[in-house]
Formats: structure tokens, C-alpha cells, sequence
């Protein structure tokens, strides 16, 4: 076999290309589009059908099925929509891919587009330097389309031909000729190199090149993207591995859902893949299953592919024909299956139910994070959606810190409730610490990746949140020591010093529920940002007064002045928690700059 190491690599590159493409052309449409994706999928209701179009316009959008079911499951995570509603999403999608089965049919058989290729990107070249974020990412989709075509077409070039490698056509060969058997085998191949590539899309190109070279017939093919039915839905289930119970949920009634359908096809394939054969015999006057004998009757056209000989064009409208006949099996299966299905969704949601059960101690859950994770990081731009639902728990999690500080207060000290409850904040302090340090890292894998510049300045602004949020645990934390140390010197707050604490602990409450509320909204006034300030000055205000007065009180004899001492680290604790709740609220509204 003449095959060498370098032609390997050749291989490998080309399909590099064209999943580096594919994932160029699909970045570049998601930021161009990403906010009215978010609006259709967040205005999504429980009809079925709308879910089932919505799937299929997004994948269509994207070009990738895969990206639009690990973002279905991430909004299943960050409880933006529920998994009846991402079961209908996912049926959508699996319509949506066989798109691109139908683009490298037309562009990459009928027209070769890769003649188009280097002009394509001398034309997005422009676009990367203007100064709109948007017309960058319209130059990222006409290079990212270039490169996928010109990977197709280096991909069609570098698998080794018939007469120089009969050896291949031997080894497939030996199992092509098994019957119903085979169908299994390359059912299970197509399966496999999808779950390798992470790729339906790659798969179908490579199915369609090893047809077309007329390694295997027109209904092994078939049984390869059968099988990359199944493969593809691995990649949301690797998503969903560190999700929530929902998200897991979601991902695998995507995998349930392929799998029947996989089912009832293999029962009908030879008639089915018969009625896609006359399908596309008749828009092309070819028939597919013909390919393979007409290429062993002219070996010599694979070399000699793309001279004007009357047998060079009927090999070419062969190809054609092969690569029509398996986007109509894609096509037709995947509707047929989205028809049938989209009857037992309910029935879907209990399956899943009953496999993948809720924890009985639902506080087993409670100090993970629960809207994001590393593994299920995907689409840059929507990310942020489940890092900002992170956030606003993250938020409400320090503002139950500082409610525990509070009632620490009010303890016997030295006694079992008090040591109790102390030991439960030192743990929601080393909480906290940990859960700054992974929303960090995740919005660092985010910005990371392609995002818009607007993009960029939310992420920056998300990290500062997360810091401040962490500082005002940090507060909490240090207001509870300034307790303890109380305690061990045995000092006892009067009725005076009491009261305006708890005056204080009531304003810093109020700032940390305005904070929440804010964290919680989509659309933020100028009078939810002024409260915040208002409640900052009048704290301010509150520790001035407190402080201008503490050593005339000691004088005084109101109160001791060790008293006073940790009376006043109270305080200022306090007023330092409340800036870092400014700090957050700053980041907001910046972020809140960038959308007007």
C-alpha cells in the first residue's frame, strides 16, 4: 500500500480544516446572532411544536447540532427552561443538522466550492479590521466557510484511491458482504468516529467521501449515519457529566430519544434505504447503489477524475447522486422519527425520571455550583448567561453568611448553639472562597474563547462581581471573629451597644437584598442603582455618628472602653461590607452600559 505517514498527516489536517471551519462558521453566526438566540430560547413555551421549530432553526443557525444540545443543556442547568421544553429543542436540532449534510451535497459534489475558497477569505480579510465587533464575526463566518470547504476539499484528496490502495477496498470488502450483519458493523463505525471526531457533521463528510470513492455501497453509508445519530449525542452527555440532576436529564433523553429511533430504523432499513434509492435516482437520473459497480468497471476515473470524458461526468453525477441519496436518508429519517416521537414526550420526561432519580438530601447538592461547570462550557456567548445565574446565587449564598453573623450575636457564648453556628461560617467562608475561585476559572475558559468585545467588557465585569461578592463573605466572616474574640475576653454589650448594632446589621441587610434584586434582573433602573447609593451614604452616615461618639460614651461611663473597642470593630466591618456591595453594583451597571 502506498500510503505514507505524511499522507496520514495530510488526512488528519484536512479534517482538522474542516472541523476548525465548521467551528469558525458556527462562532462567527453566535456572535452575530447570540442575543436573539437567547431571546427565542428564553421566550420558549411549552408547545412542543415551537420547541421542535425552535431546535431546528437554532441548529440550522449554528451548524451544529452538538453546540445546540449542550446549550439546550446548560439552560436546563441554569433553569432557563424546563426538560419538557429541551426534549422538544433537541428533536428540533436533530433536523437541523441534516442541513449540512444537504450544504456539502450541494457546494462540496455539485460545485466545487473550494475553487471559491481563497477569494472568500481575501474578502472577509476586511471585515477583521473594522472597528464593529459584529462585522469582525461576519468576517469569521466567511473565513470559517471557506476553511470548511476548503477541509472538505483536501479531505477528498487525501484519502488514498482504489487503484493504488486495493488493499483498502479488500479489508472493507470483508465485511461489506455480511448482510444485516454489516449494517450493524458500520452502524457501530459511524458511531464510533463521531464520538472520536466530537463531529456528526465530520462524520457525514467522511461518509460521504468513502461512498463516493466507492469504498462501501449506498446503504452502508446509510448505516454509518445511522450511527452517527447516536454518536453525536455522547458530546452532551460528557456536557451534562458535571450538570445538575435536570441537565443530566436533558442530555439523556437526547440520547433515548436517538436511540429509539435507531430502533424502529433498523427494523425497516433495507425498504427505507430502497425508497431513499429511488428518491435520488430520480432528481439525478442516477442511482446511488450503482456507484460502487460502476467504479470497479472504471478504476481508472479516480485518478483521472475531472477531465470532460462522457465517463468522467457520470462518475461526478454518481457522486452526486450518493451524496443527495444520503442527505434524503438523514432527512426523511429524521423527520419521520421527530413525527413519531414528538407524541411521547411526556413519556420521555417520566423514562428519564425514573433513570436518573433526585437526591433524597437535597442539601447534598447545595455547596456545588450549580448553574455552570467546566465540562459543560460551550458556546462563549451564552455562557454568560450561566455564569450571570451563578453569580445571583452566589450572591444570595454570602448574603445567608451574613444572616448567620447576625444570630451569632444574639448566642450564649460558649455554648453548643454558638460554636455551632460559628464552625457553619468558617465552613459558607471556605465556601465561598472556593466558589469565587470557580467562576472565575470558568469565566476565564469563557473569555477564552471568541467573544465579541462587548462580550469581553461583561466578562471583565462579571469578575469583578465575583470578587466583591467574595470580599463581603470575607466581611461576614471577619464580623463573626470580632464576635468570638468578644466572647473570649468575656465582655458583655449593654442595651445601647446592642441597639445600634442591630440598626446597623438592618441597613447592611437592606444593602445586601437591593444588591440580590439587582443581581436577579434582566432590566436594571436608574432608581434600583440609586437605592444602593442611598443605602450607602446613609450607612455612612450611621458609622460616623457612631464613631464620633464612641469615646465621649467611654467617657461617659455608658460603656467600658474594651467594650467600645469591639464595639466599633463591629461597625466598621460592617461599613466596609456595604462598599463592597457598591463595588458590585458598579460592576452592573457597566455591564448595563454595554447593552444601550
Amino acid at each position: 500500500m502506498e500510503y505514507s505517514f505524511f499522507d496520514f498527516l495530510q488526512l488528519i489536517g484536512s479534517l482538522g480544516l474542516f472541523l476548525y471551519g465548521m467551528k469558525m462558521m458556527s462562532e462567527g453566526l453566535q456572535k452575530i446572532a447570540g442575543d436573539r438566540m437567547r431571546s427565542i430560547l428564553s421566550a420558549m413555551t411549552s408547545n412542543r411544536f415551537m420547541g421542535v421549530f425552535t431546535g431546528l432553526l437554532i441548529t440550522a443557525l449554528i451548524q451544529s447540532s452538538s453546540a445546540t444540545t449542550v446549550m439546550v443543556v446548560s439552560f436546563v442547568n441554569a433553569g432557563l427552561l424546563s426538560l419538557v421544553q429541551s426534549i422538544s429543542v433537541i428533536m428540533g436540532a436533530n433536523i437541523g443538522t441534516t442541513l449540512t449534510a444537504w450544504i456539502i451535497s450541494f457546494f462540496g459534489f455539485a460545485v466545487d466550492i473550494s475553487v471559491f475558497a481563497i477569494p472568500l477569505i481575501g474578502l472577509s480579510i476586511p471585515f477583521f479590521f473594522s472597528s464593529k465587533s459584529n462585522r469582525r464575526s461576519i468576517g469569521e463566518l466567511i473565513l470559517g466557510f471557506s476553511f470548511l470547504f476548503m477541509g472538505l476539499s483536501y479531505l477528498k484528496n487525501s484519502v488514498p484511491d482504489i487503484k493504488s490502495s486495493p488493499e483498502i477496498l479488500a479489508f472493507l470488502q470483508n465485511y461489506s458482504d455480511m448482510g444485516y450483519w454489516s449494517v450493524l458493523i458500520f452502524f457501530f463505525a459511524g458511531a464510533i468516529i463521531t464520538l472520536i471526531v466530537q463531529s456528526s457533521s465530520a462524520t457525514v463528510a467522511i461518509t460521504l467521501i468513502m461512498c463516493s470513492k466507492g469504498w462501501i455501497p449506498f446503504e452502508l453509508a446509510a448505516a454509518m449515519v445511522l450511527g452517527e445519530n447516536i454518536g453525536t449525542t455522547i458530546t452532551a452527555n460528557i456536557a451534562a457529566i458535571s450538570g445538575n440532576v435536570q441537565a443530566k436529564r436533558a442530555a439523556f433523553s437526547h440520547f433515548i430519544f436517538n436511540t429509539f429511533g435507531v430502533v424502529w430504523m433498523l427494523i425497516v432499513f433495507f425498504p427505507f434505504v430502497r425508497m431513499v434509492n429511488s428518491l435520488a435516482t430520480g432528481m439525478t437520473g442516477y442511482s446511488p447503489n450503482e456507484l460502487q459497480p460502476f467504479i470497479h468497471a472504471h478504476p481508472e476515473l479516480i485518478s483521472a477524475a475531472g477531465d470532460d470524458s462522457p465517463l468522467s461526468e457520470a462518475y461526478m453525477t454518481y457522486q452526486t447522486s450518493v451524496s443527495y441519496g444520503l442527505s434524503l436518508f438523514h432527512t426523511i429519517y429524521n423527520l419521520i422519527n421527530v413525527s413519531i416521537m414528538i407524541w411521547f414526550v411526556k413519556v420521555y420526561e417520566k423514562i428519564v425520571c425514573a433513570v436518573i432519580k433526585q437526591k433524597k438530601n437535597g442539601e447534598e447538592e447545595e455547596f456545588q455550583l450549580k448553574y455552570i461547570s467546566a465540562g459543560m462550557l460551550s458556546t462563549s456567548e451564552l455562557s454568560l448567561l450561566q455564569a450571570k445565574k451563578e453569580i445571583e446565587l452566589y450572591s444570595v449564598r454570602t448574603t445567608r453568611m451574613y444572616g448567620m453573623a447576625r444570630d451569632l450575636l444574639l448566642e450564649k457564648p460558649d455554648s453548643e448553639a454558638f460554636n455551632k453556628l460559628f464552625s457553619r461560617i468558617q465552613k459558607y467562608e471556605q465556601i465561598s472562597d472556593n466558589m469565587e475561585l470557580e467562576i472565575a476559572r470558568y469565566l476565564n475558559n469563557v473569555s477564552d474563547g471568541r467573544l465579541s468585545f462587548d462580550g469581553k467588557m461583561k466578562v471583565n465585569a462579571m469578575m469583578t462581581e465575583t470578587t466583591e461578592i467574595e470580599s463581603i463573605g470575607d466581611s461576614c466572616y471577619s464580623i463573626a471573629r470580632a464576635i468570638q474574640r468578644k466572647n473570649s475576653e468575656n465582655i458583655v454589650f449593654n442595651d445601647y451597644i446592642s441597639e445600634r448594632i442591630t440598626n446597623m446589621f438592618a441597613l447592611v441587610g437592606n444593602a445586601l437584598e437591593n444588591m440580590n434584586t439587582i443581581l436577579s434582573k434582566t432590566d436594571i433602573s436608574d432608581v434600583d442603582i440609586n437605592r444602593t447609593y442611598n443605602i450607602e451614604m446613609e450607612i455612612n452616615n450611621y458609622r460616623n455618628m457612631l464613631r464620633n461618639a464612641n469615646m465621649e460614651n467611654i467617657n461617659n461611663k455608658v460603656y467600658e472602653y474594651r467594650a467600645g473597642i469591639h464595639f466599633m470593630d463591629i461597625i466598621l466591618e460592617c461599613e466596609k461590607l456595604a462598599d463592597y456591595v457598591v463595588n458590585v453594583i458598579d460592576a452592573v451597571r457597566e455591564k448595563r452600559s454595554l447593552k444601550q
